[in-house]
């Protein structure tokens, strides 16, 4: 068992870990694709247990309240291919949370967080895509690099967490989700200041879960990593949708 802390630098929402982070963090040491549930507030600058073994990752606090949850998956689903960078760079310009604001201080998201300490990843609608498929592009800090001038497995989870909101936010113009499972599947971890394409669509609404998808490319279109969430939708249950084919397994 391992001591960790989720700095105040990884936030989310102001008092709690960016989902997304803290997912990878779960999953940074177990092999190939990884289902990571978060179930509770995942507190700051707070001592924290992680025991890793048999395949599974347990995160719990002081008192032994189980944080979340990661154990190896198998990741089904299909990933359209991605627009060109000059598109996802002109997704950017769409982003709501330029206009509004949703997450200012998001790890992820925020815009007001400078370079090198959040990731700044601004997905917006895709001009004539379906309604929800946002982009950006994304260029990992030297600042997240470690010895070998790679990004972090947990900062490549990181920077998938937030698009698959915005793809809802998006379709519907509704906020209010937090993030409760992330299945993702780290394929190839970027450079520091390797040009990437974050990619994200929505899936299927099935009462107050939305379930997105969300990749990260190379500038030419190479799949980095891929990933499959559930958000839990803050609010009064919606009607059920259909489901689609795209399905995690564990």
């Amino acid at each position: 068992m391992a001591k960790i802390m989720i700095a105040q630098q990884f936030c989310g929402p102001p008092n709690s870990g960016n989902g997304g982070y803290v997912c990878g963090v779960l999953a940074r040491d177990i092999e190939g694709a990884t289902t990571s549930v978060l179930r509770a507030r995942v507190p700051l600058d707070a001592a924290l247990d992680l025991a890793v073994a048999d395949g599974a990752a347990v995160m719990t606090d002081a008192e032994g309240t189980l944080i979340g949850r990661g154990e190896a998956a198998r990741l089904d689903m299909d990933v359209p291919p991605p627009p060109t960078l000059e598109a996802a760079r002109q997704a950017m310009a769409r982003y709501i949370a330029h206009e509004q604001r949703v997450h200012p201080i998001c790890f992820t998201c925020g815009p007001e967080r400078a370079e090198g300490d959040g990731l700044r990843v601004f997905a917006g609608q895709v001009e004539g895509a379906a309604a929800g498929h946002v982009a950006c592009v994304w260029t990992p800090h030297e600042a997240f690099a470690d010895a070998d001038g790679l990004t972090p497995s947990e900062i490549v989870w990181a920077a998938l967490d937030c698009p698959g909101f915005f793809a809802w936010v998006a379709k519907e113009g509704r906020h209010g989700a937090l993030l409760g499972t992330m299945t993702g599947e780290v394929v190839r971890r970027p450079k520091a200041g390797e040009t990437c394409i974050v990619s994200a669509w929505p899936l299927v609404r099935d009462g107050r879960k939305e379930s997105a998808g969300v990749a990260l490319f190379t500038a030419e279109g190479e799949l980095l990593a891929r990933g499959h969430q559930v958000w839990i939708v803050m609010g009064p249950p919606s009607q059920p949708a259909a489901a689609r084919p795209d399905a995690v397994s564990a």
